[in-house]
């Protein structure tokens, strides 16, 4: 049908030298001429295409009219709300009249609201005891026939006024009709040659691309959108426990180091050397350098000496302790290395200790066999708290205050062990999905023998908490196994159009 209308528009300008409105045409295959507005637009699509040719040139006329509405097409079929009433009605003196409820039953509830009160105005019933009756015998139902008119004509001679009115009760609606006026262009034919879109291989070889007809680049046009970057759902959770974060005066912390020695991973947050969290199956360690730099010397002897005979009111582990193993440089196991390290140095800082809240939101390595939910590698979500005075109930209160803003409000807490905080409590919530309570955290108040050795003054206490950034991304997307959350089998489109997450 394209190349029909084309081939049409060309025979009518060679005949009638220009088209002063294509509502004219009929466009083959259909009855009427093209008045409607989708008619005009499969016009519009046939003269840029001769356009392109520069065939012809067509410029772009605007008119306006009006429209009714579903009421208005339904008044214009049945008759005005107010004509509905009357009709009912008995003339008065002439039968019972008829109350508000037996009106609403026999015209319905809307039309008998909005009827009775236009009929009132225009004179045309009135009340006689409870009930309504006819004060006239006939009348004139001017708003169905103005709607009538529009609905032939697009407009309306009454003008204005009476168009506003309509307007107001929203019978009408106000439309801008696109109709077009063509002339002849500078490569006028009647005849459709096929341009040549593309320059190909086999025209440069054979030298076809000397007489072919190329089809003009349209600079105008709109191109195929182009695949925009998209945030894997990772980092879209990770940015929302940012904001929570954030929300509760929370700073971030550097922890761009993986590599750490094992006296920042396990000696200074008080973990026997012994621990099998350090042996080779449990931890990655690296062999090229084969050992770190040497700690500060006067805080290794601290830490050295409240491992092996204590200190600070502990009796320590009383084991053998080797700078070797201390010095041994691995994959950091948790990112509570790194927050060891910035409590050392604000311990020592010139102007002394002050109170601070930080977090940090960063990779951590095990050597670990991979599962549907376990990695080697997996992130750490942690935050830290240092103050004069806190205790175990601030703690608790930090923990509430933070699940609440992720949408977890039904929480427990378990006492639990670990060899740098006393006491310890392991997090659990109410799963309502799975009808359970499941662990989503590990917490507890640092030991004196991991703070005392800092320098940190006295009194000075430090909360601290972490859980995993994968499994409440498992559980906010829905996936149930870890590796097509992360890693090779991950599907690219899923990534594209994950939703960005709200806790």
């Amino acid at each position: 049908m394209a190349e029909q209308l084309q081939q049409l528009i060309l025979d009518t300008l060679d005949r009638e030298k220009e088209i002063k409105d294509t509502r004219t045409l009929t466009i083959p295959g259909d009855a009427a001429p093209a008045t409607s507005q989708e008619s005009q637009m499969v016009i519009q699509g046939a003269l840029n295409s001769l356009l392109s040719k520069e065939m012809v040139t067509y410029s772009i006329q605007e008119a306006f009219a009006y429209a009714l509405t579903q009421e208005g097409n339904d008044i214009a079929d049945k008759g005005s709300h107010e004509a509905v009433v009357w009709s009912v009605l008995p003339l008065k003196g002439q039968g019972t009249p008829v109350s508000i409820k037996d009106l609403k039953q026999k015209v319905g509830d809307e039309t008998a609201k909005i009827g009775q009160g236009r009929a009132f105005k225009n004179g045309w019933i009135g009340k006689e005891g409870d009930g309504l009756v006819k004060l006239t015998e006939s009348i004139d139902d001017s708003t169905r026939t103005e709607l009538t008119e529009i609905r032939s004509t697009g407009t309306l001679a009454a003008g204005e006024k009476a168009l506003a009115e309509l307007r107001k009760r929203k019978l009408v609606q106000q439309k801008k009709l696109l109709w077009f006026s063509a002339q002849k262009g500078p490569n006028f034919s009647t005849s459709l040659d096929k341009l040549e879109t593309d320059l190909t291989a086999e025209m440069l070889q054979s030298g076809a691309w000397k007489t072919a007809k190329f089809k003009k680049y349209n600079f105008d046009a709109e191109g195929i959108p182009p695949n925009g970057g998209a945030l894997h759902p990772l980092l879209k959770v990770r940015e929302e426990f940012r904001n929570i974060f954030m929300e509760m005066g929370f700073a971030e912390m550097p922890t761009a180091q993986f590599v750490e020695s094992g006296f920042w991973c396990f000696d200074t947050l008080f973990v026997p050397q012994q621990h099998p969290a350090r042996d080779l199956q449990d931890t990655f360690y690296v062999s090229d350098p084969p050992e770190s730099l040497p700690p500060p010397a006067d805080y290794y002897e601290k830490v050295q000496k409240v491992h092996t005979v204590g200190g600070y009111g502990s009796i320590g582990y009383r084991a053998p302790w080797s700078d070797a193993d201390s010095r041994k440089l691995l994959l950091r196991t948790h990112t509570t290395a790194s927050s060891s390290n910035l409590l050392w140095r604000l311990a020592n800082r010139k102007g002394g200790f002050k109170p601070v809240k930080m977090f940090s939101i960063d990779r951590v390595f095990r050597n670990e066999a991979t599962d549907a939910t376990h990695l080697a590698e997996f992130h750490q979500v942690e935050g830290v708290v240092a103050d004069y005075g806190i205790s175990l109930a601030d703690l608790i209160g930090f923990m509430q205050t933070f699940f609440q803003k992720m949408g977890i409000h039904n929480l427990r807490f378990k006492p639990a062990y670990n060899p740098y905080t006393e006491p310890s409590l392991e997090i659990f919530a109410f799963h309502p999905m799975l009808n359970k309570w499941v662990e989503i955290g590990n917490s507890g108040m640092f030991r004196p023998e991991m703070l005392a050795p800092m320098g940190l003054p006295d009194g000075v206490q430090v909360l601290g908490w972490g859980l995993s950034l994968e499994r409440p991304t498992m559980i906010r997307y829905g996936i149930n196994n870890i590796r097509t959350l992360v890693g090779h089998k991950v599907s690219i489109e899923s990534v594209e159009k994950s939703p960005a997450v709200r806790f």
